[in-house]
């Protein structure tokens, strides 16, 4: 399964005051993402009626490629932001399409 297109939807919080800061981090990932290997879509999102909420939705080729992406230097480095960035835990989904 390990070559099958994923599809990864990814809910982010920021604590009260640092929805600027993270949505900086966030959008730090987003240039150096599209440009990975295996990387079909990655795309930011911040809801309209709660600006600390904001979601990656991302289609990636492979489960490798995703693996790869969460190791990459860009990831890695914007994660250390996080505990002190974000409300509560990051939600991720890692899905197949089945229809």
């Amino acid at each position: 399964m390990t070559n099958q297109k994923v599809d990864v939807v990814a809910h982010l919080h920021a604590k009260a005051g640092k929805e600027s800061e993270l949505r900086k981090v966030l959008e730090s990932f987003v240039a150096p993402t599209r440009q990975e290997e295996g990387c079909i879509r990655y795309d930011l999102f911040v809801d309209l009626d709660h600006p600390n909420k904001f979601t990656f939705i991302e289609e990636w080729a492979s489960r490798d490629a995703l693996n790869k992406h969460g190791q990459s230097s860009h990831i890695q480095e914007g994660r250390k932001h996080f505990p002190e960035l974000l409300g509560e835990p990051a939600w991720v989904q890692v899905a197949v399409r089945i229809l």
